[in-house]
């Protein structure tokens, strides 16, 4: 087999055990004798719905009880109301919080809200997907997956499966998500470049928010392109959407199918051979230093403008009950 078609199937489920120095005890030498106030953490996801969200939620969660802050989770229930979480960011600047952890659903309408939030003393760090906005300025730190090089893989896997040629269909999520997009670039910049003879037919349509309306788009796909031999979707819903549609379609496990984020709903689409890959991310990871870094800053201390925690990709023979058991961690 070509090198090209090695993909790299490092088990990156399994969440990594991260853990935090024990925290340093106030100095007695304050300039008051009362005790400092409890740091109020507002985290503000995409959505609230999703398998990945509630994950975030999690890891939140554990990094203000390893911390001693308070942490307070708010967002909009889909993933495509700007309006709320525009909202539900204006409503925490003019709250008594000291910070705030955001996941931006759309590069750009969050701009302003932010910059407002900074103006207005409240540090922000922004997680999971990119902010049109200047770091160290307009926020203080970054914190997501590396979501070019996870649509790479996953092109080098859909390849794979497809024998190096073939029609493929890349199924979008939405506009201004710039998670998405980048994932959405490193796939089809992999396949123009590493796998000529594999022609994407469909790559201008997007699922939306929800799998009920990620599956409606597979399916008007599928109709319109009967002959395709592969699939990639780049985030859960638009994974498990698909999912549904070719299980609908009778198409489930004869089309080399890719999908990115898990749930359990997947993975049991990995078992039984009807997904061929899917590239996780560490949610848990990334909530929690995102968590982490803010309390770092409002402490005083200097923080890295950027940082990954990391994610895996796995094909089906790695799933296991345990790794399950694992990576759905709960609060």
């Amino acid at each position: 087999m070509s090198s090209r078609f090695i993909p790299c199937l490092v088990l990156f489920l399994i969440i990594s055990l991260f853990g935090c120095a024990p925290r340093e005890p106030q100095s007695t030498e304050q300039k008051s004798s009362e005790a400092p106030s409890k740091l109020r953490i507002a985290v503000i996801p995409k959505g609230t719905t999703h398998e990945y969200w509630k994950t975030i939620h999690a890891g939140a969660i554990k990094a203000g009880k390893e911390l001693g802050v308070e942490i307070i989770w708010k967002g909009p229930q889909k993933e495509d109301d700007r309006e709320q979480q525009i909202q539900v960011v204006q409503n925490f600047t003019t709250s008594n919080v000291s910070g705030i952890v955001l996941a931006p659903l759309d590069a750009k309408a969050l701009v302003n809200p932010v910059r407002e939030a900074t103006q207005a003393g409240i540090p922000v760090v922004i997680i999971d997907s990119g902010l049109e906005a200047e770091v160290g300025k307009d926020y203080i730190s970054y914190v997501a997956t590396d979501n070019y090089q996870g649509g790479v893989l996953s092109a080098r896997r859909l390849a794979e499966k497809m024998g190096g040629t073939g029609k493929a269909i890349l199924l979008r999520y939405q506009e201004g998500s710039a998670s998405t997009e980048l994932r959405e670039a490193g796939f089809l910049d992999t396949l123009k470049k590493e796998f000529p003879n594999i022609q994407v037919v469909s790559d201008n349509q997007h699922a939306g928010p929800t799998t009920e309306s990620g599956m409606q788009a597979a399916q008007r796909l599928l109709s319109q392109f009967p002959d395709i031999q592969g699939f990639y979707c780049p985030n859960e819903s638009s994974t498990f959407g698909t999912l549904r549609a070719l299980e609908v379609d009778g198409r489930a496990g004869k089309i080399a199918f890719v999908g990115f984020d898990s749930s359990e709903s997947l993975v049991q689409g990995m078992r039984e051979g009807k997904i061929h890959g899917l590239a996780l991310q560490n949610p848990l990871k990334m909530s929690h230093l995102g968590v982490k870094t803010l309390v770092s800053h409002l402490h005083g201390e200097k923080v890295e403008e950027k940082s990954t925690p990391g994610w895996s990709w796995s094909p089906r023979r790695t799933w296991t009950s345990q790794t399950s058991k694992r990576f759905f961690y709960r609060i």
